[in-house]
């Protein structure tokens, strides 16, 4: 099958000034005739099949809403039924036309090769080289980080992204109008003023929700790590940005301690920074531990001593300490929620912990700019593979 070559002049829809059978009649032939030249040339190649059936069917300018406008809406009432019934015709007769144009030109895309396509190929040439992609230097440390705890017998956990109040903060001993609520620096999905406020939409500003709704589903004792990404009202800049990563741990069984918090957190940061690392707890506050605590490790940039060589530690601040991660003892107030699952608090206790994976991730990779790891710069990004 050989494809055809000649030039065609394309037919314009007429305005109609006589509405009588005999010139509708003769208007039908005449467009049908161009349609059945065009048709014949229009699988020619797939530019051509296109063009034609846009041309004809096309819905702002295509041939049949010519036909409609000029025709049908501009015949005088007591002609549109004659005039609507030839147009039906019409559109079969197009709508049959591309149809088989499309096909021909299908038929003779898979039988006809044209010799411009045919390439020759050096079988002795290498082949292309595919770049293989690395695991992104966050979701990295956060693996990482979460392998220690999982060989300290904690499983993995996970919850959803978009949570309630309840979850997010009343449940988590962050009652209605309590000032810590404001630190959290909350985004809320929109629509919501019309439900209660424990039932109210918002992005998760912490994972802690996934510890409450583990509590809901087992009893204790539980050990869980939980990482995921979080959500906060923070501009971005070199140390903020408001979508970030967090991994949290719970811990609960009875006779749980500090000393327990402390043993369990210790021996993660030797195991994940190195073994000569120190660790150190300072009080803190957060409304779901208590006592809580912040914990520092012994910078493991400088050694400790606060300066690299003759000038000073930037990462610590040449403290010679780096601030890691919140912690405490679950305050009781919180196992109230979860009570009758077995988690009485004259019975249990537990220990919780968080720690910002992106921030980990910066101190160990000694990038100062946090935005660098969000902007998806390949160059940036080639030197972690």
């Amino acid at each position: 099958m050989t494809a055809p070559c000649m030039v065609i002049v394309a037919y314009i829809v007429p305005k109609l000034a006589d509405y009588s059978a005999a010139a509708l009649d003769a208007a039908v032939l005449q467009l049908l005739a161009a349609l059945k030249e065009e048709a014949d040339h229009a699988w020619s190649s797939e530019t051509a099949w296109k063009a034609f059936r846009d041309r004809w069917i096309g819905r702002k300018s295509g041939q049949l809403t010519q036909v409609n406008d000029l025709w049908l809406k501009a015949a005088p009432k007591d002609a549109k039924r004659e005039v609507g019934r030839r147009v039906n015709e019409i559109r079969m007769e197009v709508e049959h036309a591309v149809e088989k144009a499309e096909g021909l030109y299908l038929e003779w895309k898979t039988t006809t090769r044209a010799p411009e396509s045919i390439e020759s190929v050096d079988i002795t040439l290498p082949g292309i080289s595919r770049p293989i992609g690395a695991e992104h230097p966050v979701m990295r440390t956060s693996r990482e980080m979460v392998a220690v705890f999982q060989k300290l017998g904690y499983s993995v956990a996970d919850g959803p992204v978009i949570e309630t109040d309840y979850y997010n903060f009343e449940a988590l001993n962050f009652p209605p109008n309590h000032p810590a609520r404001d630190t959290q620096d909350t985004l809320f999905i929109a629509g919501q003023q019309a439900k209660p406020l424990r039932e109210r939409l918002l992005l998760r500003t912490h994972t802690s929700p996934v510890q409450i709704r583990t509590m809901e589903k087992m009893r204790p004792p539980i050990r869980i790590v939980i990482p995921g990404t979080v959500h906060r009202n923070d501009p971005p800049d070199a140390s903020h940005s408001p979508m970030f990563h967090q991994i949290e741990g719970l811990a609960v069984d009875t006779n749980i301690t500090f000393g327990d918090l402390k043993g369990t957190l210790d021996h993660a940061m030797k195991e994940f920074f190195g073994s000569s690392v120190k660790t150190s707890f300072r009080p803190s506050f957060f409304p779901f531990t208590e006592p809580s605590a912040e914990m520092f490790v012994s910078c493991f940039i400088c050694g400790g001593s606060g300066r690299r060589g003759s000038d000073p530690c930037r990462p610590c601040k040449q403290t010679g300490w780096i601030e890691i991660l919140g912690c405490g003892m679950v305050d009781p107030n919180v196992f109230e929620f979860v009570k009758d699952n077995g988690y009485d608090p004259k019975n249990i206790s537990g220990f919780a912990f968080g720690m910002g994976a992106d921030r980990i991730a910066l101190l160990k990779y000694g990038v100062e700019d946090l935005q660098l790891f969000f902007q998806g710069d390949v160059r940036f990004l080639q030197q972690f593979s």
